[in-house]
């Protein structure tokens, strides 16, 4: 009897007890798809390049342009935190490109008389999101690093610039 009194008080205990989650945004970013190096990377690259085709309108050039952007961001992410710089940046400025793009597609799309107010808000959201996993980023990322190729000259990524200048973009939104 007494040992059903303390399976019963450790269920409840395991099923009532509950911690607080904080989050600044509900937006979720994707999983990490392929990776750098890869064999389903390059498949993953002409994917993109052919489906840019694919998202035609106004409201399809928002939905991939930031699909992309989320992509890029969540790839740069897992590239710093196994080192890999010189990858990470590359997938961070092409993030940033994407992202950029998408304030001219709504700018297009309110020029065509559509109700861009959904569309706004997800970017809104999206835009937290960003800024939140760049400001993380930054605080795991050295300043600088000097990438050395074997047979190449080194390359100077200013690590923590680029983070900036990514949150300056995204920030220009809210």
């Amino acid at each position: 009897m007494r040992r059903s009194y303390l399976i019963l008080i450790f269920v409840l205990f395991f099923f009532l007890y509950t911690s607080p989650v904080f989050a600044e945004s509900s937006y979720i970013l994707p999983y990490p798809s392929s990776m750098p190096g890869s064999s389903l990377y390059k498949v993953r690259i002409l994917y993109e390049k052919i489906s840019k085709y694919w998202y035609f309108g106004d409201f399809g050039q928002f939905k991939y342009d930031l699909r992309y952007a989320d992509k890029y961001l969540v790839e740069a992410k897992t590239l710093f935190e196994y080192k890999q710089y010189l990858l990470a940046y590359s997938a961070l400025e092409k993030s940033n490109y994407y992202f950029s793009k998408i304030s001219g597609d709504l700018k297009k799309a309110q020029g065509s008389n559509k109700n861009i107010t959904e569309k706004e808000n997800i970017f809104q959201e999206a835009s937290g999101k960003h800024i939140e996993t760049l400001e993380s980023l930054k605080t795991e990322v050295p300043a600088k690093f000097v990438w050395i190729p074997e047979k190449g000259n080194p390359s100077n990524l200013n690590i923590h610039k680029l983070i900036d200048d990514s949150i300056k973009i995204r920030e220009s939104v809210l």
